[in-house]
């Protein structure tokens, strides 16, 4: 009996069930444009703090920056942390009807897919490879990753999974 049984239709088996890689930096194409965007508005946030309040400015000046400096933060660094966090608790699973995502880092979650024989499933190959059923682009899935994995966005990947090869076969 595994922890699927509850969601599974009769007659209807697991046949793989897997994790993302939860490595701390797992970077993606976005990441060439999202980096090199991040230092920059971190960095010209965290010059303005800096000035702001080396200047003795009105308090509203050292209010006003401190949101951007936030966002900065959040963008250069606690991204990644939150995608890792996400990834640490997120299932895959591969049944003869369906395919499952299932994730609990901010709270349950459990998608369903049903998967019809000859429809696009894009697959990305390589040691952490990607699976998008239905065709739906993988690059919109980097531009909001927070709400991918919380199923806003449509697309339903199994991204970062060690043996793609093998599921990408079954």
């Amino acid at each position: 009996m595994s922890g699927w049984d509850p969601y599974l239709d009769a007659g209807e088996t697991v046949l793989w069930q897997g994790k993302p890689s939860d490595r701390l930096f797992l970077l993606t194409r976005f990441d060439a444009i999202m980096i090199p965007f991040s230092i920059v508005w971190g960095g010209f946030a965290l010059f303005w703090n800096l000035g702001v309040w080396a200047m003795g400015a009105p308090f509203f000046f050292k209010l006003f920056g401190l949101p951007f400096l936030i966002v900065g933060a959040y963008i250069t660094v606690g991204r990644f942390f939150i995608d890792q966090r996400i990834r640490q608790n997120t299932v895959y699973a591969l049944t003869t009807k369906r395919a499952f995502i299932a994730t609990s880092a901010f709270g349950r979650n459990l998608r369903d897919k049903p998967i019809r024989l000859g429809t696009g499933i894009d697959f990305t190959p390589g040691a952490r490879a990607s699976l998008t059923f239905d065709g739906a682009s993988p690059v919109s899935t980097q531009m909001l990753k927070i709400g991918y994995w919380h199923g806003e966005t449509g697309d339903f990947t199994f991204r970062a999974i060690s043996d793609g090869d093998m599921v990408y076969r079954l």
